[in-house]
């Protein structure tokens, strides 16, 4: 028998690593190709209702993606950019177009938008400055469930079905929460940024002192 040494799952990483189609990236792919679909239906065609269920499942299954990349060990660095991306853009373009739209008041568009604005320049001024990554807290991850069903509910709110009412009341429920989970998240970045911007110091220190001659 071959000498496997320690790892067919370390292997089994290395072959995905750099890949680009992988199931994971197939998922994200097909959720990022909802999106002009769900502008289709809510402008083209006036349907909220059903623009509402298709923003609905794309945005309730964002986990199903990374769960999948852990799951089968096939997380690839395509996969890395592409997954933040397509749930951002599944957020953010859906909270834009209702507030164009008119399913939503304008004044919920600009508080939802502007804390993902916020938190999206820290990012990159993070970034530029030699901060380590900053992974997702739970806040966060609490408040974008949360958003991804209080939009679409709100949007089948706004629609011309029987129980539209319900729908309404249950966005607002959900949505209020979610919000202010939504900030105290990114105030959670604050003290955590300033941490990683440390620790990114202190690597490139480190790694300053191994390049020099001994």
């Amino acid at each position: 028998m071959a000498d496997d040494g320690a790892p067919g799952r370390e292997r089994q990483k290395g072959i995905f690593e750099d890949r680009i189609l992988t199931v994971p990236n197939l998922i994200s792919l097909l959720r990022l190709a909802g999106i002009p679909v769900f502008l289709w239906l809510i402008f083209s065609e006036e349907n909220r209702y059903g623009a509402a269920w298709l923003w609905g499942l794309v945005g309730a299954t964002d986990w199903v993606d990374g769960w999948w990349a852990r799951k089968f060990d096939v997380v690839s660095e395509f996969g890395k950019l592409i997954d933040p991306l397509t749930d951002r853009a599944v957020l953010i373009v859906g909270i834009f177009a209702v507030g164009v739209d008119g399913s939503v008041p304008w004044w919920l568009v600009v508080i939802t938008l502007a804390r993902e604005v916020l938190v999206a320049i820290g990012g990159l001024v993070l970034g530029a400055l030699g901060g380590r990554r900053i992974d997702v807290t739970w806040w966060g991850k609490v408040a974008t469930f949360g958003l991804y069903f209080a939009f679409p509910f709100l949007l089948a709110g706004a629609s011309d079905v029987g129980i539209a009412d319900w729908f309404r009341w249950a966005g607002w429920i959900i949505a209020v929460p979610s919000l202010v989970y939504s900030y105290l998240s990114a105030a959670q970045y604050v003290p955590l940024s300033l941490e990683a911007l440390k620790e990114g110091r202190l690597d490139r220190a480190e790694d300053a002192a191994r390049d020099e001659p001994t």
